[in-house]
């Protein structure tokens, strides 16, 4: 019963859930950074570089048999070892977006958070002679 009250307070413990929040935001975020890149980013380079298409870009490490399509899909089910260097160059790409996309998030919040300089506290004689103005006006 120890161990279950430990395990309680553990997930409880704010950091814990931060944490977890943390997580499942993250791999949602992902999603649309991966969507990002392959539905909007990668055609436009794909239209940049002649229609190139990184993901079927690979060196097959075995002869591909004569009745299999060359792409990456077909040739990885017909059990054919692949260097997947387009794909490899996708994933590469991903990250590069993604921090980037982090690091503007990061950015503006540090910006919101920057709290306008406050006052300094007047001087304790200030503070006095404000005390005896307003016992002098009752």
């Amino acid at each position: 019963m120890r161990m279950m009250s430990e395990f309680k307070e553990f997930a409880v413990k704010g950091n814990v859930v931060d944490l977890a929040v943390g997580v499942i935001i993250g791999a949602a975020f992902g999603k649309i950074v991966d969507s990002l890149v392959a539905d909007i980013i990668m055609p436009i380079i794909g239209k940049f570089t002649g229609g190139i298409d990184f993901v079927n870009h690979f060196i097959a490490l075995a002869p591909i048999p004569a009745g299999i399509t060359p792409t990456l899909d077909a040739v990885k089910k017909a059990g054919i070892p692949v260097i997947a260097y387009g794909n490899f160059i996708n994933i590469v790409l991903n990250f590069v977006i993604l921090a980037f996309v982090v690091f503007l998030m990061v950015k503006q919040i540090n910006r919101l958070r920057r709290d306008t300089p406050k006052a300094p506290a007047p001087p304790e004689d200030v503070l006095l002679l404000r005390e005896i103005r307003d016992s002098l006006k009752r």
